[in-house]
């Protein structure tokens, strides 16, 4: 109803309003506000972001507040910084060249309004305008109000004779008095993604960027934790958790100024990439998606979790399909029959899917390894005689669905694609070709590329109509970044970075038009991919290749402060001395998959996987559509604890691991605290996942308080002897 109240008297302001009178505009979720202010120039002004006011008139008293009497610390503030204008001090958002060759710019506030959306988010948009040339810029800010969520972006255009150069478009532009900011990214490379890395921010600019262009996160991240005045812990502190949602090259820089204030600026990344607008046609920015939290970062990521769920992921409330891969049993060494000798294994251990990985396609070049045949998307004769079909039919006579690995974006050199189509290919035309896994990227910049990668999907639709599973990989960056589409269009090269992702969004757009419900997992060499804009057209994402259950441990917590688990792809593999339910343990933490050699399994192996299966059937829901707690820290203890609990608090399921298997005390010796239940229910406690003739220490018998577990705690005898140990809670 508040929100209401506002939306009424917003829309009663408008350009006529009268000057003298400055205009506020908040922007409020449930507990967060930013608000703008515009002051006696007409200039849009940052003047609060933090806590929401319950007086709404006080919201203008808040600039007062902050001492921005110092010389040039008011020009800090502006909503959109601007490059090109003395009174601009710190990094623009935007900087342009107009039409005549002037690279100055000047936005004043125009007008603004406030809609309620048909999805139930509110949208604020402002409209900014150069008092000299014909050049605006608009900014929204759409809110989530429950999950204290904001998604914000700019869409920039003109009316100028001729084209305007942007060399640089942000998404964002926010502005924080506080007094101390520890940021929180991550690193990494193949197989150690999401290293995070904590940097207490002092005077100057920090920035996280990345220009691979299409596995773009692989070294850097697009996600990060902003903590205010302190660093924020699971259940204390204030800090702001987001990422910038674009499939490509992105940026985003922290300056803290001479005030001790932070200035944040978020897009795509202007790298090589000045962009040449036309009149008349708008440029849209990717989101740049953030939810604040007071209580700790705990409630900033389930924040996130529901939002995603509700809003953003593919399916996000629905189902998930268990699988059995093949790449580490056979790797590219099969045929047809042998595949089909590994349906027996999937059926018996009981997982709902049968996923047919790399190696399956290429008959000139065939594709027995990754040098070759990267394109040429006909199954293999020699491997393949009777095609998909075959192994489609046989998956469902043995009582398992069927999908597929693809990785269409991409081309090996030694494939009929490349003899065809060379031009098809990013690459420079009078320099050496540079290989990343022995392959090169196709140009998406172009429609006829576009095309032929839509065709590989829905060509295997159209064979085997009831195929029911994607992996779409991405194993390679651009190294060659020249595009002959666009050099014979006559279209800047400096598009190249901005059309590419647009081409592969266009893709996916037509994947999902045709077929909407087809679930597909986002895979990119690992956790090269994993942007928000992505998981619209994609039901889950895979994390790492590093699928070792103790490094997955620390990697699964961090991708968990921003992804539910139900997006998380985490498969039981042989990469690791780690016993069989260690390794399954872990990997039920998310969507479960097997990557195994089912039908070498001995019977004590089959009948913990099946039972495990049942299990994870029982708490799949909990874990998927729950709260999740991070009890535990593995970076600060022995041990990793965390817990997922369902919306009426009735049911949990509790994952605790050994971390560190030096002899040096007993993890076992304390409890762990719970989080989440109702302190005024009973709950009974079970052990399951329980291996071979394991027998547990839990009494079953005996009932807790939802307040004695979440002050007592409740001991999971976590140690040498028992590594891995997965509870099931329960209200009596």
């Amino acid at each position: 109803m508040k929100s209401k109240i506002y939306i009424s008297v917003f829309l009663l302001q408008t350009v006529f309003s009268l000057w003298a009178q400055n205009i506020t505009i908040p922007v409020e979720t449930d507990n967060v506000a930013i608000v703008m202010q515009t002051n006696a120039e007409k200039q849009l002004k940052i003047i609060y972001s933090g806590k929401r006011l319950k007086n709404f008139s006080e919201y203008e008293l808040t600039s007062r507040v902050n001492n921005l009497n110092a010389e040039g610390a008011s020009a800090n503030t502006n909503v959109f910084a601007v490059a090109g204008i003395n009174n601009n001090f710190t990094e623009p958002a935007i900087a342009v060249v107009h039409t005549d060759g002037n690279n100055s710019l000047d936005l004043k506030y125009e007008a603004h309004k406030v809609d309620k959306m048909p999805d139930g988010a509110t949208l604020t948009s402002i409209t900014l305008k150069d008092p000299v040339y014909p050049f605006f810029v608009d900014l929204f800010f759409k809110t989530w109000h429950e999950n204290d969520v904001i998604e914000q972006w700019s869409v920039i255009r003109h009316n100028e004779d001729g084209n305007v150069i942007l060399n640089k478009y942000a998404s964002a532009n926010l502005y924080f008095f506080n007094k101390d900011y520890y940021l929180t990214s991550y690193n990494g490379s193949w197989a150690k993604e999401m290293q995070p890395v904590i940097t207490h921010l002092q005077q100057g600019m920090h920035t996280i960027q990345t220009r691979l262009v299409t596995r773009e996160n692989l070294h850097t991240s697009p996600n990060f934790m902003l903590s205010f005045n302190k660093q924020a812990t699971e259940t204390d502190g204030s800090v702001l958790i987001g990422q910038i949602a674009w499939n490509g090259n992105f940026s985003i820089q922290f300056e803290t100024d001479v005030y001790k204030n932070l200035h944040l600026v978020a897009g795509i990344n202007p790298y090589q990439s000045a962009y040449q607008l036309k009149p008349k046609t708008p440029f849209e920015t990717p989101r740049f998606i953030y939810t604040f939290s007071f209580e700790g970062i705990g409630k900033g990521s389930r924040n996130l979790h529901s939002w995603l769920r509700n809003n953003t992921l593919l399916d996000g409330k629905g189902e998930r399909l268990t699988l059995l891969n093949n790449w580490e049993a056979t790797y590219f060494d099969f045929d047809q029959e042998k595949l089909v000798g590994l349906f027996s294994g999937a059926k018996k251990m009981g997982v709902d899917m049968f996923l047919l990985d790399d190696g399956w396609f290429g008959n000139k070049y065939p594709r027995n390894n990754d040098r070759a045949g990267l394109g040429d998307w006909q199954p293999n004769k020699q491997k393949l005689p009777d095609g998909i079909p075959y192994l489609v039919e046989s998956a469902e006579k043995a009582g398992l669905k069927f999908g597929i690995w693809i990785e269409a974006e991409m081309v090996n050199p030694k494939s009929e694609l490349y003899e065809k189509h060379t031009d098809w290919v990013l690459r420079q035309e009078n320099r050496p070709e540079i290989y990343f896994r022995n392959q090169l990227v196709l140009d998406l910049a172009n429609p006829e590329v576009q095309d032929f990668v839509f065709g590989v999907v829905d060509n295997l639709f159209t064979e085997n109509p009831s195929l029911a599973y994607i992996k779409w990989d991405c194993n390679a960056p651009v190294f060659n970044a020249h595009s002959k589409y666009l050099e014979n269009k006559k279209i800047p090269q400096s598009h190249l970075y901005v059309e590419y992702t647009k081409g592969f969004e266009n893709v996916l757009k037509r994947v999902r038009s045709k077929y909407p419900k087809v679930p597909m997992m986002l895979c990119s060499g690992g956790g090269g991919r994993s942007d928000y804009s992505l998981l619209k057209y994609f039901t889950e994402f895979w994390l790492s290749d590093n699928t070792d259950p103790l490094e997955r441990i620390y990697m699964q917590w961090d991708y968990s402060y921003y992804y539910p688990a139900i997006a998380m792809c985490n498969h039981v593999t042989d990469w690791s001395n780690k016993s069989l339910k260690y390794r399954t343990d872990v990997a039920s933490m998310g969507k479960l998959g097997f990557d195994i050699r089912a039908n070498e399994l001995n019977e004590t192996d089959m009948s913990f996987c099946q039972q495990a299966l049942k299990n994870y059937d029982d708490f799949k829901h909990i874990i998927w559509q729950g709260d999740m707690f991070r009890l535990v820290s593995p970076y600060e203890n022995d041990v990793a604890s965390l817990m997922y609990v369902n919306s009426d608090k009735t049911k949990a399921v509790m994952f605790n691991y050994l971390t560190n298997w030096r002899y040096v005390g007993e993890p076992s010796l304390r409890p762990v605290i719970l989080k989440g239940l109702d302190p005024n229910k009973r709950y009974r406690i079970r052990e399951i996942n329980l291996y071979g003739n394991q027998r547990t220490p839990v009494d079953d018998t005996k009932s807790y308080s939802g307040d004695f577990l979440m002050k007592a705690g409740f001991n999971p005898l976590v140690n040498l002897n028992r590594t891995s140990v997965v509870l099931s809670i329960e209200e009596l």
